[in-house]
């Protein structure tokens, strides 16, 4: 995966790369042609829209990639409803982008993308692709790209809300593995991020209960211990709001 340069403290994230001024005619085509689709749909129905962003998305082509996740994104904006209709292709297509082998470009794109699709499906489940989006954005909570790294504190906060009782379990699994990079990243060098993080750790703090059945309980005390130490020192309200509810 590619990475863009490490920031200067303070600056907000952004995009990890800007999109060259000239392109090329096929790209221009591409766009035309989904956006005449989005304006007309009685004269196209807005399905062949989607048979073009499938294609697409498999495209040699960084830019094309970028640009189907982009474009899926507006397509969330404007039509929402049309995007809750076709949920499962458009899911597809994004979780696709979020493992993009190549760019960080699609990745980061298909992580705002899916954080604009969350908001827009209402909490309406996300099936087997809850398990996909959420094992992808955890390992992205580490990376070195400032805008990576915001985009995926985001989006599992978002996760941690759209659980439900079906992968409550999973998805407790991974916030315990998640649990040092949220303490770490709680001390981002971006403050964005930092404070990203922090709202994310409150979405997730449910998941931090003592769990009767979890094993390697002597480990879990000695971890929660850290996390009193490190948050009584830089975070004390967080500490007072997990001893109000019982979650320490």
């Amino acid at each position: 995966m590619d990475q863009t340069p490490r920031r200067m403290l303070g600056q907000p994230p952004s995009s990890p790369t800007t999109q060259p001024k000239k392109k090329s005619t096929s790209v221009m085509s591409f766009f035309s042609k989904v956006s005449w689709n989005l304006r007309l749909q009685k004269q196209e129905p807005l399905k062949n829209v989607f048979f073009i962003l499938a294609e697409t998305a498999r495209d040699p082509s960084v830019k094309k990639r970028h640009m189907v996740m982009s474009g899926l994104g507006t397509m969330a904006c404007e039509t929402p409803d049309k995007v809750r209709k076709y949920k499962k292709i458009i899911l597809d297509l994004l979780v696709n982008g979020l493992y993009d082998p190549v760019s960080s470009e699609v990745i980061h794109e298909s992580m705002k993308t899916l954080t604009i699709i969350l908001d827009k499906m209402r909490g309406k489940a996300l099936g087997s692709f809850f398990i996909d989006i959420t094992l992808q954005t955890r390992t992205l909570l580490d990376d070195e790209n400032d805008s990576l790294r915001y985009s995926a504190f985001v989006l599992f906060g978002q996760l941690a809300a759209l659980a439900g009782r079906k992968w409550r379990r999973f998805f407790t699994g991974q916030v315990k593995q998640t649990q040092d990079s949220l303490l770490t990243h709680l001390q981002d060098r971006n403050p964005q991020v930092a404070k990203a993080c922090k709202t994310t750790f409150r979405a997730c703090s449910p998941y931090l209960r003592h769990s009767k059945d979890y094993s390697f309980q002597n480990e879990e005390d000695q971890r929660n211990s850290k996390l009193c130490r490190q948050l009584s020192h830089y975070h004390p309200e967080l500490l007072q709001f997990f001893y109000a509810n019982k979650i320490l």
